[in-house]
């Protein structure tokens, strides 16, 4: 018991501790809140307060699951593999296939990710003829997705107009089309689960009575449903069930716009009349100066439980701010400083480039590429969203579920044979006549099109005949002979890294195996031998039947459907990963999670950062403010931040103010290297940028700024004050003389259109 605890501070200790009450922790940044999570549980393995199968312990990604079941592995002699531990969906995954049948799913139901579930609500789109213009499928698909999210299913919608009718109307159509093909979306593990549970008392009760102790990481970031299926596992309130231990920092909370609700954190106090509110407020990753920086700027949110994060490492470096003419005036100080960095002995992959919008990386991408410094950068595909990995998925879902009609489409003619529009077209229409999957409806069509798509279709069964006694890197090895697929890319001219990442799914296939607990000689296609041996059979006070799945997938799931689930789990992963031994860049949204050396917070500007659609949104500010503290906070000894008078997006010159959140930074924790106040190049007041020569299109933009006159003595470019609206910058003018006005953007107050010769402006 001493060797599990000694590590730990008092206020983490407190936590780990805490009897059996529901409980609030609130975690800062780099206070060990993962340390916590897992000493708990295992605690109260060894003080005998609970079994590991009656813990339910929920993260939002895959590798903060993986990275628990590994530390609790090193913490006690227990075999974790049969835990609930994982993300909502991996853990509604599991109970759904436990419980197909109530759920109404086949047991080979397959998951879509959201390029699947795009391609799906297109195809509905097309055949019901609706205009993908009036109604855009990514339209589509998050009016279904966030009806989920809040538990509606398109029956429970009362829609305001016609064009929300209409998307019910779709909403609707989809869930059928779903239900038709056995598959399933990310949002409807959830709410299938939910629903499930809601309206299954017998089962809801077992599982209430069976986990005792539910764990939940990163609480801020549940959204409305998820708190609901928390609450259901637990029982209201937590009188009829479990006890909830929830972890989470409000100040961190950055994902409003997918859904996540920030106030849970305060329902969650309320309906379970949370007594335990813990504040883990120790840092163990920044330096003082970072951190009073972060802990300043997070006070001006009005709407938080409130907390101060400390450090015992000294205040270290100051941060760093620097103050560019131009985009790629900033971006050259970026290598400037890199360079500096590596040569003092920083690791590249310890230096990390933030920025709110990707459209901002291009011009530090080409910076870093001409100066010959590596770089990664995150946001690419996942392996398993790749084209051709996803093409090779495709042929296995079919061999798993054959009435799946997004993946037999992405590969009924790929690689082509022969299969052309008009095929397909007859082949839909004989599915719709007959209302079965596009698989089923292949002997119905005659001629050529019968001919060539018969001919698929004996592809797709002689190939799991051939398999049927196979392993699963056997298998997949197989079909990406017999599909074709290898010899496709062969013929490319650039098709050798497709090649590769194809023969990597044998690799992957293999370790999954090892990782989940199959044989490696276990036949892929071996489904469970009776639902029953997925776990006990529990017989309750009303007589009825509980299957309780308490085995790991390996008894529910045959190795070809986990391995699909999997696949789709992980390309739905949000987490970031770093790259190789190069310079990271990533937007801070991706960071969120991860930890550098040397951090520059690229951007700052009035409408870039904060983004100019928060001032639209209610709360838009806060979000803003608290997506800057998780910036600040990914910085452990060093932290850059900077802005650009000028910046090129979307092909439009960008006219900036220095961001609001420099004004609610602590002074004393900066350390400006070029002068605060804004310089005016063509005032009649100096600047140092004055005196900097011009190159290349920093010096276009400078001539085609200076060219621009209104007559009237003012210019582009110029910073200005007004009495009412603050300091602002002058972004346009139009007319000439007494007719001039001035596009002005006057940073929290928005940009403004004034008359020169009326409004009263000061230069600055």
């Amino acid at each position: 018991m001493h060797n599990l605890l000694h590590n730990l501070n008092d206020e983490q200790l407190a936590a780990v501790t805490l009897p059996a009450q529901s409980a609030l922790i609130l975690a800062g940044a780099g206070s060990g809140k993962t340390r916590v999570l897992t000493t708990r549980i295992a605690w109260l393995i060894q003080t005998g307060q609970v079994s590991p199968s009656g813990i339910l312990a929920v993260t939002f990604t895959n590798k903060a699951a993986k990275e628990m079941l590994t530390r609790l592995s090193a913490m006690l002699p227990i075999n974790t593999r049969g835990m609930w531990i994982g993300t909502f969906h991996g853990l509604c995954n599991r109970l759904l296939r436990t419980h197909h049948r109530d759920a109404a799913l086949p047991q080979t139901f397959q998951i879509l990710d959201t390029q699947d579930q795009l391609s799906a609500i297109k195809r509905l789109l097309k055949a019901h003829n609706v205009d993908d213009e009036k109604f855009p499928p990514k339209d589509v698909m998050y009016f279904i997705n966030g009806a989920k999210d809040s538990g509606l299913r398109a029956h429970d919608i009362e829609p305001y107009n016609a064009d929300e009718r209409k998307k019910v109307e779709l909403y609707q159509l989809y869930d059928e089309q779903c239900q038709r093909e056995g598959v399933v979306d990310f949002a409807e593990l959830l709410l299938r689960t939910y629903e499930l549970l809601s309206r299954n008392q017998p089962l809801r009760e077992h599982y209430q009575q069976r986990f005792q102790h539910i764990l939940v990481d990163e609480f801020q970031d549940t959204n409305d449903l998820q708190y609901k299926w928390l609450k259901l596992m637990a029982g209201q309130g937590g009188h009829n069930g479990g006890v909830l231990f929830a972890v989470g920092d409000d100040d961190q909370s950055i994902y409003a716009f997918r859904g996540a609700n920030v106030g849970n954190m305060s329902a969650f106090e309320r309906e379970f009349n949370v007594r335990n509110l813990i504040k883990l407020e120790q840092n163990y990753r920044s330096h003082g100066h970072i951190l009073d920086a972060a802990n300043v700027l997070i006070a001006n949110n009005s709407k938080r439980l409130g907390k101060n994060l400390r450090t015992d490492a000294g205040h270290g470096e100051q941060v760093r701010v620097y103050e560019a003419n131009s985009d790629l005036s900033e971006a050259s100080w970026i290598i400037e400083e890199t360079r500096n960095l590596i040569h003092d002995g920083a690791s590249r992959s310890e230096i990390a480039v933030l920025y709110r919008s990707n459209a901002q990386s291009r011009v530090i991408e080409h910076a870093l590429f001409s100066a010959g410094i590596p770089y990664h950068v995150y946001g690419g595909l996942r392996y398993f969203q790749r084209a051709e990995v996803k093409h090779a998925i495709a042929y296995l879902q079919l061999m798993d579920n054959p009435h799946n009609d997004s993946a037999f489409l992405r590969v009924v003619n790929f690689p082509a044979r022969g299969i052309g529009v008009r095929s397909i077209e007859t082949l839909q229409a004989a599915a719709d006549q007959y209302g079965i999957s596009l698989y089923a409806a292949v002997p119905y069509v005659t001629g050529k099109a019968g001919t060539a798509l018969s001919g698929f279709v004996k592809l797709i069964e002689g190939t799991r005949f051939e398999t049927q006694q196979m392993s699963l890197p056997e298998l997949v090895r197989v079909v990406l002979e017999q599909s074709t697929l290898l010899a496709h890319y062969a013929t490319e001219k650039e098709g050798a890294d497709r090649i590769e990442n194809l023969e990597q799914m044998v690799s992957a296939a293999t370790q999954f195996l090892s990782e989940e607990g199959y044989g490696q000689g276990a036949p892929a296609h071996l489904g469970p031998q009776a639902q029953a041996s997925a776990g006990a059979a529990v017989v309750n006070q009303d007589g009825l039947e509980i299957i309780d799945a308490d085995a790991p997938l390996s008894t529910v799931m045959s190795p070809l459907s986990a391995f699909l689930s999997h696949a789709s789990l992980e390309a739905g992963d949000n987490q970031a990963t770093i790259g190789q031994e190069a310079v990271q860049m990533m937007t801070v949204h991706s960071a969120k999670g991860l930890e550098f050396n040397n951090v520059f917070i690229t951007g700052l500007e009035e409408g870039l950062f904060p983004h100019e659609s928060s001032s639209r949104e209610h709360d838009g500010v806060e979000e803003e403010r608290r997506l800057m503290y998780v910036a600040i906070t990914r910085a452990r000894q060093r932290l850059y931040l900077s802005f650009a008078q000028t910046r090129m997006l979307h092909g439009q010159t960008r006219y900036n103010m220095k961001s609001r959140f420099f004004d609610e930074l602590p002074e004393d924790a900066l350390k400006w290297l070029t002068p605060k106040v804004q310089p005016s190049w063509f005032g009649a007041k100096k600047s140092a940028w004055d005196e900097a020569p011009l190159v290349g299109s920093d010096r276009a933009l400078a001539q085609q700024i200076a060219n621009k006159s209104s007559g009237s003595g003012w210019r582009i470019g110029e910073s200005v004050a007004h009495a009412k609206f603050g300091e602002g910058v002058i972004v346009n003018i139009e007319g000439s003389g007494n007719n001039a006005r001035a596009q002005i953007n006057f940073g929290s107050s928005g940009m403004k259109v004034l008359d020169l010769s009326i409004a009263k402006l000061d230069r600055l």
